[in-house]
């Protein structure tokens, strides 16, 4: 009988360290993803919204940048458009204005 139940401690003993060391090393990684995400995110958002002043927001959408009336609007943080993607997007020769279902 004792050799019956060392088998199952031994045979299982692998078994119960790989579970126990995985989910201390999920919380680990979760303990320092709350540290680390909020101060990095937090500090490129800033950056982003201090360098450029023609950056704006728009609910349900994020933050954009040019003029967002424009049917070529990359709708991007980044970009313009493909026509025009350093800007300004005043004058723009290739300025397309948005044709909602009311206007026609």
């Amino acid at each position: 009988m004792l050799v019956i139940v060392l088998i199952f401690v031994i045979g299982l003993a692998p078994a119960v360290i790989s579970a126990y060391l995985s989910v201390r090393a999920d919380q680990n990684e979760k303990r320092h993803e709350l540290a680390t995400v909020p101060t990095a995110l937090g500090q490129s958002m800033l950056k982003l919204l201090d360098g450029n002043a023609d950056l704006h927001y728009v609910d349900g959408m994020g933050y954009m940048i040019g003029d967002i009336t424009c049917d070529l609007n990359a709708r991007s943080p980044y970009l313009r458009c493909a026509m025009n993607p350093m800007g300004p997007c005043d004058g723009c020769s290739t300025y397309a204005p948005k044709v909602f279902e009311r206007q026609i």
